[in-house]
């Protein structure tokens, strides 16, 4: 059996982000933790100073399957190229046929860079265009294909 597993994604403005990874990944708000109502019921009873409540964000996928994603407030800003990056399948694979693919990229690109994303370069694979490497936000690489 995997491992359940979560990405937590280091950031200045955790709300701003896990709102532009929602519409990116069409994700939801992460519900509250098994056993609270709200994440504020959960922020109280373990003593969270009120202060620090908007310094997380959390998504989850609507349909359950795939990891969360979590957003944690950090003092220091982006400084290098990530060693790890997102790849939002948007396109159906390399085995969908371009003018089906392609299409869809760039409406997925015209869609986030509309968020707040800025496009980095476009890749090409054999003479046409493949993928776009763009930028959230707050300068996190990520790949749409």
């Amino acid at each position: 059996m995997a491992i359940k597993w979560s990405l937590t994604i280091d950031c200045a403005q955790p709300a701003r982000l896990a709102e532009f990874w929602a519409l990116a990944l069409k994700y939801v708000p992460a519900p509250p933790p098994v056993g609270f109502g709200s994440r504020e019921e959960w922020f109280t009873h373990y003593g969270v100073p009120e202060e620090e409540w908007d310094q997380g964000a959390s998504l989850s996928d609507p349909d359950e399957t795939g990891p969360s994603l979590s957003f944690l407030q950090v003092p220091e800003s982006k400084v290098a190229k990530n060693r790890l990056h997102l790849d939002v399948q948007v396109g159906g694979g390399r085995n969908t046929p371009w003018e089906v693919r392609w299409p869809r990229v760039i409406e997925a690109v015209e869609r986030l860079t509309a968020a707040g994303a800025t496009v980095i370069r476009e890749e090409e694979l054999q003479g046409k265009p493949d993928h776009v490497v763009m930028a959230d936000p707050e300068g996190n690489e990520f790949c749409v294909l």
